[in-house]
């Protein structure tokens, strides 16, 4: 197999699940850096591989993954060890369900163009922005807090990194930078500190990344 190429933007969550996931995983990579703040997601030669004109993308041997989520399931089938999600049926939904709260219920709420929207042709003010932005997040934090309680151990689920602890990690981050409360969700507090002093979460951190 070719080495993999990861189309990536630092501080994009997607694309923060995907490295760590990468890390997790031990695939060595290279990555091109897209930079969705300038416009690199819509340049007609991006647009070309991908025409949902988002990161992450990942390219093996000429074919192209995108959407993050695809492309973890694909790593945890092509790379087995370690598994990202459980054997058993009923532990997996469990470990899916945290992970698509993220995914699917703050996140898109909260995408960069989702923002960039709110900010354009609806003329919300930074101010409407930011408490949009912190209410999707509270909402969703305090749903997977209660979820995942009753099954966690030092990660969300058990005491080894899954699915669930790849995408909560990227959103702990961004709910930081947009000065999200964390004191209601020590929970997720906990993790978040347990999974990033872990090498593969530390190691696909932003901040490692920033041009």
């Amino acid at each position: 197999m070719i080495r993999p190429v990861l189309f990536d933007y630092f501080r994009s969550s997607a694309s923060y699940r995907v490295r760590i996931a990468l890390a997790l995983k031990g695939v060595d990579h290279d990555r091109v850096e897209v930079n969705l703040l300038e416009g690199g997601q819509r340049e007609d030669s991006y647009r070309a591989r991908n025409p949902q004109a988002l990161v992450p993308m990942l390219e093996v041997d000429g074919r192209r993954i995108v959407q993050s989520l695809a492309i973890i399931q694909w790593l945890d089938r092509t790379y087995p060890d370690p598994p990202l999600v459980p054997t058993d049926p009923f532990d997996q939904a469990h470990v899916q369900a945290l992970a698509l709260a993220i995914a699917c219920d703050i996140h898109p709420l909260n995408n960069l163009r989702v923002l960039k929207h709110l900010a354009g042709p609806l003329g919300a003010p930074q101010e409407v922005r930011d408490e949009w932005y912190r209410h999707w997040v509270k909402e969703g934090l305090a749903a997977l807090e209660a979820t995942a309680a009753e099954r966690s151990g030092r990660f969300l689920f058990g005491d080894s990194p899954t699915l669930a602890d790849i995408c909560l990690v990227p959103q702990m981050f961004n709910a930081r930078r947009f000065a999200v409360p964390l004191e209601p969700y020590p929970l997720l507090v906990r993790v978040d500190a347990e999974a990033s002093r872990h090498e593969a979460f530390a190691s696909a951190h932003p901040d490692r990344f920033q041009p």
